[in-house]
């Protein structure tokens, strides 16, 4: 029998130590995979603690919903102290609220809704021209056929025409009161949480017939 050259014999000996020790550490590997713990969980975010008094203004404007916020917040203090004769109104356009103010102390604070693009609410400081508490827009409205069919929602008789048989019926302004002789005003109507109205300043039915009652013709508007 011809005898095996050595170089073989190295060869089957590396082979067999090298899979004597591969076999033990792939083990060790899995094993050191299968009891490896999970990162810990990440903590939650604390939770949001108002540091006001709940039912202050301060809580209210503090809370993580204001200004976007429908609420209407009210001083029943203030509030009962103030008439026609020694409130006004700040329109806040950045934050879409109302404040009915008595001096420099809140009465009221109410979400409104000013003029989109295009239909820009004025800015300035006004005075109540007009107080209308049924009043229906002469321009902005819907516009019906023969049939009776609302063919335009968001009309504008400036602009649109009514088809023959047809008719205008203007938009809800209950609660009206005048700032400019060119139609603006302050009135009842939806309120978005952003400008959507033709330069009005919209409010809620909670809170703008307070104001109605509050103040009086020449009572003064600022709106910034």
């Amino acid at each position: 029998m011809a005898a095996v050259p050595a170089a073989l014999l190295n060869m089957k000996f590396a082979r067999h130590l090298l899979i004597k020790l591969t076999v033990p550490l792939v083990a060790l590997l899995l094993a050191n995979c299968a009891t490896k713990k999970p990162p810990p969980a990440p903590l939650p975010a604390a939770a949001y603690v108002n540091p006001y008094p709940a039912g202050t203004y301060e809580h209210f404007k503090a809370e993580r919903t204001y200004p976007k916020t429908y609420n209407v917040w009210k001083d029943e203090r203030v509030l009962a102290r103030t008439n026609p004769t020694n409130s006004h109104i700040h329109i806040n356009l950045a934050t879409q609220r109302g404040l009915l103010m008595n001096d420099k102390d809140v009465a009221m604070d109410y979400p409104i809704c000013s003029g989109r693009a295009g239909h820009e609410t004025p800015v300035g400081k006004f005075t109540i021209l007009e107080k209308v508490v049924d009043k229906k827009s002469n321009r902005y409205g819907k516009i019906y056929d023969a049939e009776d069919k609302c063919v335009n929602t968001d009309a504008d008789m400036t602009k649109d025409t009514v088809p023959e048989g047809g008719r205008f019926e203007g938009a809800l302004m209950r609660y009206w009161m005048r700032l400019t002789n060119d139609g603006v005003g302050h009135h009842i109507a939806t309120v978005r949480r952003y400008p959507a109205s033709h330069a009005c300043i919209r409010g809620p039915a909670t809170a703008i017939p307070i104001v109605y009652d509050k103040v009086k013709l020449g009572t003064q508007v600022s709106v910034e």
